[in-house]
Parts: structure tokens; C-alpha cells; sequence
């Protein structure tokens, strides 16, 4: 059954942390999480430079363009601060580029294999929420993959995407409720969903256990 429900959005900057695969109910830290925050954080700020100057936009506009203040900005481009998943969607929307455009460093072409053990989360500012890409950060892609991770009692909220984008996600462990458009969906074990995400949406886990989730994004076309 469809229930009405507001969406609402989430507008602090905040720190990220990469973190290990979280046991259920809980996002933990793992040996080597910090080098794997100081490898992220490079990247996002030399791609997030990059993006900005290519589009002819200093930090002042684009903090009025994302709502990311400008001091936070200038952290992530200095690569002495990575940001939130949030606050990174809020970049990628101003910039208009993939979320990838901002993670992405190009590497050699062949075969990778993305060990578990080398996996780089990130993750909500008290943790409950964490996004692990299932996908080589080698170049921007209009088709990403994510495992998604929600603690008990939880809601994380979404902005909306570029125009055009969509999210195909399945659930394979608890339960979550969804609200996109106004209505609530809930699904269980098993149960997918295919909605447009270009517009504010949010996902809640009234259970007692972790939800976790499959997510298969597409941009419109390929950007950034």
C-alpha cells in the first residue's frame, strides 16, 4: 500500500570516513581504513578542481550552486577533506557530472578484480548508512554499481540526481521503505524497484535488522 509521505533533505557538511564491509547492524572500522581515506581523498579533489575550472566556476559560485560552503570546498580541493556521500551529490548536481566523475581515477586498462578486503566505503556522518562501489574507480560511467548498508532505526535521505537518472535496486537482506514522488514503498528480501531519482527521495529501515542492498544506477548519458 502507497502512502503519502514528504521528502527531506539533508544540508550539513559533513566528514567521510572509508571504512571495511560493516557486520550487520553496524559499520566498523577495519585495518587500513585511513589509508584508503587519504587515497580517496586526492582523487576527489584533483577531479573536483578539475571540474570546477573546466566549467569556468570559481568556489564561491559553485558553494552557491551546491550549498556546500566554500571553506569545505576548498578542503576537499586541497585533499585535506573527503566529503559525505550527501555532500558529494550535492557537487556532482551543481557540476552536473556523474558521481563517479568525482571518485574516478584512471588506471591501466585489462582486468581488475576488486578485493573486498581493498574496498572503499563511504559513509553517512554517524554511520548508519554506507555505499560500497562495485565498480573500478578508473573513469566516470553511466552505469554504476553499489552495495548499500542501512543500520536498524535508520533513514538516509537523497537529493536528487542529474536529470534522467534512474536507480534499479534490489533487496537482499531485512527490509527497507523507500519514499520517491510523494509515496512509500516497501520491500523485502528479494523485492526490486526501478524509479526515477532525479528527484529528493529516501531510504528508511524501520526494522531490527540491516538492510542491504543492491543498486544499479544510469545516468541519461555520460557526463563529467
Amino acid at each position: 500500500m502507497k502512502q503519502k509521505k514528504p521528502a527531506s533533505k539533508r544540508t550539513a557538511d559533513e566528514a567521510v570516513t572509508a571504512v571495511s564491509p560493516p557486520a550487520p547492524a553496524e559499520v566498523s572500522n577495519a585495518p587500513g581504513a585511513a589509508e584508503q581515506q587519504t587515497d580517496l581523498a586526492p582523487v576527489v579533489g584533483s577531479n573536483l578542481r578539475r571540474l570546477r575550472t573546466r566549467r569556468g566556476l570559481s568556489l564561491e559560485r559553485l558553494a552557491q550552486l551546491s550549498g556546500v560552503s566554500r571553506a569545505m570546498l576548498g578542503q576537499i580541493e586541497l585533499g585535506q577533506s573527503a566529503p559525505t556521500i550527501n555532500v558529494l551529490w550535492k557537487i556532482a548536481r551543481a557540476l552536473e557530472v556523474t558521481f563517479s566523475a568525482l571518485i574516478s581515477a584512471r588506471t591501466q586498462s585489462g582486468a581488475l578484480v576488486l578485493r573486498s578486503s581493498e574496498s572503499k566505503i563511504l559513509t553517512s556522518k554517524d554511520r548508519s548508512f554506507s555505499s560500497r562501489a562495485l565498480f573500478p574507480f578508473d573513469e566516470p560511467r553511466r552505469v554504476e554499481f553499489y552495495e548499500l548498508r542501512l543500520a536498524p532505526g535508520s533513514i538516509e535521505d537523497a537529493d536528487a540526481h542529474p536529470p534522467g537518472t534512474s536507480e534499479n535496486l534490489v533487496v537482499t537482506a531485512g527490509a527497507i521503505e523507500i519514499d520517491v514522488a510523494g509515496d512509500t514503498h516497501r520491500l523485502e528480501a528479494g523485492d526490486s524497484i526501478l524509479f526515477e531519482a532525479d528527484t529528493p527521495h529516501a531510504y528508511r529501515n524501520s526494522g531490527r535488522v540491516e538492510s542491504v542492498m543492491y543498486l544499479v544506477m544510469t545516468y541519461a548519458e555520460e557526463i563529467g
